[in-house]
């Protein structure tokens, strides 16, 4: 990994609308503070690009080649960061399904790696949350760990983060830093977002960088809010308030190596996959 073991990292909560031109300009301007405050890594929450009525999906989608990405590879080098793009409707070209797509882009504006959502958010809880996800788009079929100047990120969006075989894999692929772009709902994000971040960083032992969108929403349930910053311990190193902002914190490499040293849990695991148990010290 170039650069230091010290570093900070910011993570944009964003009220997302159905108006492509004010979420962009929202996006960017948090991308400009992130980068005054001296962030080296900004992220972006899901979807933040558009929300509207699911009739208006396939207009809003975008493909990889799109006005959209070119905007914000362009904003991605004038601030000379790394950049997880939260997720947006990739379009496939042809007339299918949108995927929930992130990408990340380099210092220099140039893409480095691109995800697509693999959970997808189907759920009803009577009275309190009614989504379909898989009504509008397409799940993705690939775990993507990606290289970057800051190290390796971990990427995954949302309901993603109650799938703990997920983030395992990631750290086994070498992520550091895992990135949790979402518009987790008021209901369960109330109930359990605070909970799986932490989770998932103490088992994990990695930095938890994970921006929700915040506010009513024209369509869908309530969200949440609380953009969260999480340590390899469990420490929430910097939460948002209920607004717009961008949050920041200090990501230590050290700190990361230092509790791993001391608690070398991913090192004790002695289940395989399928469920039998290894003998202590195999992989």
């Amino acid at each position: 990994m170039a650069g230091s073991d010290r570093f900070v990292v910011g993570c944009a909560q964003m009220r997302v609308t159905d108006e492509k031109s004010r979420n962009l300009a929202v996006a960017e301007q948090l991308i400009r503070q992130g980068a005054d405050q001296g962030a080296r890594l900004v992220v972006l929450p899901e979807m933040f690009l558009w929300r509207g009525p699911e009739s208006d999906i396939s207009g809003a989608a975008e493909t990889l080649d799109g006005p959209s990405v070119h905007r914000l590879a362009a904003a991605a080098q004038r601030a000379s960061l790394t950049l997880v793009a939260g997720s947006f409707y990739e379009s496939d070209g042809v007339g299918g399904l949108p995927f929930n797509t992130t990408v990340v882009f380099g210092p220099d504006g140039n893409r480095l790696g691109v995800y697509r959502k693999i959970h997808l958010f189907d759920v009803s809880i009577p009275g309190r949350v009614e989504v379909r996800e898989s009504d509008r788009m397409r799940g993705g079929d690939k775990v993507q760990c990606v290289e970057t100047p800051v190290g390796k990120l971990g990427l995954s969006v949302c309901y993603d983060l109650r799938f703990p075989e997920l983030y395992r894999r990631l750290v086994r692929e070498g992520a550091l830093i895992v990135c949790v772009p979402s518009a987790f709902t008021h209901a369960t994000g109330a109930a359990h977002w605070e909970v799986l971040l932490r989770a998932r960083a103490i088992e994990n032992q990695v930095y938890v960088v994970a921006p929700n969108q915040v506010g009513p929403t024209a369509t869908g349930p309530a969200v949440w809010g609380g953009s969260s910053i999480v340590d390899p311990w469990g420490e929430v190193l910097s939460r948002a308030p209920d607004s717009e902002c961008l949050i920041t914190a200090e990501v230590d490499l050290q700190h990361q190596a230092d509790v791993r040293s001391g608690l070398p849990c991913l090192e004790h695991g002695r289940l395989t996959t399928g469920g039998e148990v290894m003998d202590r010290g195999a992989r």
